[in-house]
């Protein structure tokens, strides 16, 4: 289902008991989609999530060298707004 952000205001119960009863609505303004209204469902999902979220398989960078700073920090950072 789709309704203007104008019939939303002017039909809020009638596009919500829509919702509650499963449907998904679209709020389109100016022809816009800017919001989208969805059943809540049983489980609701937290705000954040807890569980992993991937595999932790990160490759770490190493080089052959060890930096010398004991001249300063040089053009090494030169680019990072240091």
């Amino acid at each position: 289902m789709e309704t203007t952000a104008r019939d939303f205001n002017q039909n809020a119960s009638r596009i919500l008991a829509a919702a509650e009863r499963g449907e998904r609505i679209t709020v389109t303004k100016n022809g816009r989609p800017v919001a989208i209204l969805s059943p809540v469902a049983e489980d609701p999902v937290p705000d954040h999530p807890t569980d992993p979220m991937g595999d932790d398989d990160i490759p770490v960078f190493r080089s052959g060298s060890r930096i010398d700073w004991s001249e300063g920090r040089g053009s090494y950072l030169e680019g990072f707004g240091v």
